[in-house]
């Protein structure tokens, strides 16, 4: 096997939620990886499920282990910046949950290092592969609705209770809050559709009892040729709201938020198992089209396929192929700046 063609000798350095759900299934049934280790300080979990994984104690063996190529981060948002650093200077990639940062300026002193030690740092931005995202986005490129007028993104939970998460929780903590959680997403989703901001305005709020961070935000921002967009999340949404909505001179479109992904996961399944990603019948999106006579037309369209093995395919052609990763050093200093502004 050549060395552009072997697989790429992987370590994630927590098995919380994210390490659980977003990464190892991916990197375990993925033909690209190699799957060696993982960082458990207290509770060894991952064996059950991954019995030749090496499970060490802590973040600097797993950067001392000369195997591994790239190493992911999907710690705690306020030590992104310094595992990151360490795990670039240890001379592996890095992919590395969001928020990448709680500065643009970290973001781009990530990036000027790993230009310096010739390493790619690549961002996990997997909301770009939500089975609704994706079908909003074959809308819109398909110009049926005409000139956009309005977009609206929502990502909506009900969540009383102040979390466990202290990081998320603590308004001393940097890259705290709903904001750099969800925002981040939305933000980039946003980003990735129509480009740079022209400007914004960012509205806030705090709503649940004795909580010290933001529960509620909402973006306005313009966009070239007169375009609006809103990104809205909540932790006190009864009754979700579309998670999708767009407006043009033609037409509108509108979907719920009912990708699949992260509750397959989370009960077990496998992401090369039948049936993952597949929207249930009823989460079809509505398009609404009115013609030069003014006849209103209604299509219900299926959504395609939610697979965040894209994400991971990506990953693997930029460290192998040298393929640009389609998430973007600018694009990223240009979210940082909205969800630290």
């Amino acid at each position: 096997m050549s060395e552009l063609s072997k697989p790429i000798v992987t370590g994630i350095l927590s098995y919380g939620m994210s390490g659980r759900i977003f990464h190892a299934p991916f990197i375990n049934t993925n033909p690209h990886f190699k799957f060696k280790a993982i960082v458990e300080r207290s509770q060894k979990k991952a064996n059950s499920i991954y019995p030749e994984v090496i499970s060490y104690q802590s973040v600097d063996e797993l950067f001392a282990d000369e195997e591994i190529e790239l190493v992911i981060v999907n710690t705690p948002n306020n030590t992104h910046f310094e595992y990151t650093i360490n795990a670039l200077q240890a001379g592996k990639h890095v992919l590395l949950e969001k928020p990448a940062a709680a500065t643009a300026d970290e973001v781009k002193q990530i990036f000027e290092l790993a230009r310096k030690v010739n390493k790619n740092v690549m961002v996990y931005h997997n909301r770009r592969w939500d089975s609704g995202f994706l079908l909003m986005k074959e809308v819109i490129e398909s110009g049926r609705l005409g000139q956009l007028i309005e977009v609206s993104l929502r990502f909506d939970r009900y969540k009383r209770e102040i979390g466990p998460k202290k990081f998320k929780e603590t308004a001393s903590t940097p890259a705290n809050g709903l904001v750099y959680d969800l925002g981040s997403h939305l933000i980039d989703n946003a980003i990735y559709l129509f480009g740079k901001p022209l400007s914004f305005t960012k509205t806030i709020g705090i709503y649940r009892e004795n909580s010290e961070v933001a529960d509620y935000f909402n973006f306005h921002i313009k966009f070239p040729n007169q375009l609006n967009v809103y990104l809205t999340s909540s932790l006190l949404t009864a009754e979700n709201l579309p998670g999708f909505v767009v407006n043009g001179t033609l037409g509108s479109f509108g979907k719920d938020r009912c990708d699949v992904q992260e509750a397959q996961l989370d009960g077990g399944m496998m992401p090369n198992e039948p049936g993952y990603g597949v929207e249930p019948e009823g989460s079809e999106g509505k398009l609404t089209l009115i013609d030069n006579a003014n006849k209103k037309t209604i299509e219900w369209l299926k959504a395609p396929l939610g697979n965040y093995m894209g994400l991971f395919n990506d990953v693997y052609n930029t460290i192998r192929n040298g393929v640009a990763y389609p998430v973007t050093e600018e694009q990223l200093v240009w979210q940082l700046e909205l969800l630290e502004a």
